[in-house]
């Protein structure tokens, strides 16, 4: 079962904000002193957000069957971000926010199919009929493509929701969410603006550790939702069970229903 503990919120450094000059006042609420010319975040405040958090993804993973994206592109989240989503099996982006990844959805999975085309014809035979120069520009396109859209192979819809890490930095995925009604969780820091995101759960998105321990965290909520709602190993899922029911109950009802028409006779 997914959990965290004040300690290990603690020894990642979690709550260390930044300087005083790049404090918003949004943040006040969350912020527990100031040590120097660092803010301290409130480690309850965060372990309720994180609580919240998780809560909220296990029904949008669990109950909807929904998806949720991770974005991270700064240098600390990236590997992250990307190993935490694999785990989970969500759709990630590592490398850098497409304009219109959630906006123009179907532009983005024109672009995809663009990428299933190069691997297609990278592992074929048919590369060698090109010269060596149009070889060097497939292989330098797909190369480019491979690493902005990879993470989001598996995002066939619209996600359920989006965790970010720093919606200072990913501004872009916020605004695209928000305009979509997409539910943002969000690491945030004390430089940015709570009211932005749905679900923030303050803390230090710049400390590699505190990064790690918070991600692993969502990654782990998720994990769990998404097996729980799967069936057991020979279990059959829950609408075949009441597909063949039904068919059952059909059968029967027509067998009923030609028994009685022998007793009328």
């Amino acid at each position: 079962m997914a959990s965290i503990t004040l300690k290990e919120l603690v020894e990642a450094g979690v709550h260390f904000g930044h300087r005083k000059s790049r404090r918003n006042p949004k943040m006040d609420p969350y912020i527990f002193a100031r040590q120097g010319p660092i803010y301290l975040i409130d480690l309850r405040e965060t372990m309720r957000g994180l609580l919240r958090a998780g809560r909220f993804l296990k029904h949008v993973v669990g109950d909807n069957n929904s998806l949720v994206l991770f974005v991270g592109t700064k240098r600390q989240a990236k590997e992250i971000i990307t190993r935490a989503a694999q785990r989970c099996g969500m759709p990630y982006v590592a490398e850098r926010w497409l304009g219109g990844t959630l906006t123009n959805f179907e532009t983005i999975r024109s672009r995809m199919r663009r990428l299933e085309e190069l691997e297609d014809l990278i592992n074929s035979d048919r590369i060698n009929t090109y010269s060596k120069k149009m070889i060097a520009a497939i292989n330098r396109e797909y190369r480019k493509m491979y690493r902005n859209l990879h993470g989001i192979r598996t995002l066939n819809r619209l996600p359920g929701a989006v965790f970010v890490v720093d919606p200072v930095r990913e501004h872009n995925a916020v605004a695209e969410a928000r305009k979509l009604q997409i539910p943002v969780v969000a690491l945030i820091d004390t430089d940015g603006d709570p009211d932005l995101v749905d679900l923030p759960i303050p803390g230090n998105d710049d400390s590699m550790r505190s990064i790690e321990v918070i991600v692993n965290y969502i990654a782990d909520c998720i994990q769990e939702a998404r097996e729980a709602s799967q069936p057991a190993e020979g279990e059959q899922p829950l609408e075949t069970v009441q597909s063949a029911a039904g068919g059952q109950t059909s059968a029967a009802g027509s067998g009923g229903s030609g028994s009685s028409g022998d007793s009328s006779r």
